[in-house]
């Protein structure tokens, strides 16, 4: 197996959710993604920042932060000089602009974002209902849910639920299959509530067959036909268009982006 040749190190005073996100989006843009990330949260002391820094010089990697406690900014800039270690302040710019635009001085206290307040326990909750009611379980909580996505097999409705349930969003996804009829409760809801999702019948192709290799089925299955799979995007092209939801075409898109246009439905 190929080692990873680059390493990036987070760094942060409460727990790097922030930092890791924008270093991930920054791997993806680029082909080589031989990166080992290692994160270090709930940085304190001067000491251990010292020694994440030391090990980081020595894998000749850099280091991306979060801090917002001043000793400790103090200290990685200070240290990056020492080291000639590369680092980057992930909140420190939009720190700045907010102190130079609104004359604003900010609190220094790590982890406000992640606090126990109404809207972590909302998220909460939005995560806890959407995983009982994932693949159609729970057909009478269509009525409670903030989006309903609707897809064929191998459309994301999955991960797309759980990555709009930590946006806060409860989300019902039911499996759109020609032989079931939609339940009534789909039926009754209004079409800004529901989405369906669709692809190119190659690309489902692909992933469908994939998957069966995975499973280690055959790869003559009806699953992973073009003909089967026309019939269930006509079916469902039928579907939405009687329920009169917008439609997203998920053909290379991220689930972010997918997420992101559903939002801006809503």
């Amino acid at each position: 197996m190929e080692q990873s040749s680059h390493y990036i190190t987070i760094c942060s005073d409460s727990i790097g959710d922030t930092a890791e996100a924008v270093v991930q989006a920054v791997i993806h843009q680029f082909q080589n993604q031989r990166v080992t990330i290692r994160r270090y949260g709930n940085v304190r002391h001067e000491d251990e920042l010292r020694k994440l820094m030391e090990e980081t010089a020595q894998l000749q990697g850099f280091v991306a932060y979060t801090l917002v406690q001043p000793e400790l900014r103090e200290v990685i800039r200070e240290e990056a000089v020492r080291l000639d270690l590369r680092i980057v302040d992930i909140m420190g710019p939009m720190m700045q602009a907010f102190i130079d635009t609104f004359d604003d001085a900010p609190q220094a206290r790590p982890g406000l974002l992640h606090q126990l307040d109404e809207n972590y326990f909302r998220r909460i909750e939005a995560i806890e209902f959407t995983v009982a009611c994932d693949d159609g379980r729970d057909l009478g909580a269509m009525l409670k849910a903030d989006i309903v996505l609707l897809g064929m097999s191998r459309t994301s409705k999955t991960p797309l639920s759980i990555f709009l349930a930590h946006r806060g969003k409860k989300v019902v996804n039911y499996p759109v299959v020609p032989e079931i009829a939609p339940p009534q409760q789909l039926l009754s809801l209004p079409p800004s509530r529901i989405i369906g999702l669709t692809m190119k019948p190659e690309y489902m192709l692909k992933i469908r067959s994939e998957r069966l290799k995975m499973l280690g089925l055959p790869a003559g299955s009806q699953y992973a036909s073009l003909e089967r799979i026309h019939e269930e995007m006509e079916y469902a092209a039928v579907l939405f268009k009687k329920l009169g939801c917008p439609v997203i075409d998920i053909t290379d898109k991220a689930i972010e982006e997918t997420a992101g246009i559903i939002m801006g439905h809503l």
